[in-house]
């Protein structure tokens, strides 16, 4: 399976992600408004994020990675820029 990385997404996002990998956390959707997400994090924390750049089809209950720190989702086949709203 291909992934296709998001035209918003920068080099040093990525680097930070290489040089981060313990910051990915899984979780599931739990709620989509427009470009804002919920995002129920698998460790019991709740996150809320706008994702930034071409539209990634998300919906409830998608199984998707956040990494905060490089503030990257990774949905799907699709890597994209998603900041904490």
């Amino acid at each position: 399976m291909s992934r296709t990385i998001s035209s918003t997404v920068h080099s040093i996002q990525r680097c930070m992600a290489a040089a981060h990998p313990s910051a990915w956390s899984d979780g599931l959707v739990t709620r989509v408004d427009g470009a804002e997400a919920t995002i129920a994090l698998l460790n019991g924390a709740t996150v809320q994020v706008r994702v930034i750049g071409p539209a990634v089809e998300l919906a409830p209950g998608e199984p998707v990675a956040y990494h905060p720190v490089a503030e990257l989702l990774s949905a799907t086949v699709v890597l994209t820029t998603a900041r904490a709203a």
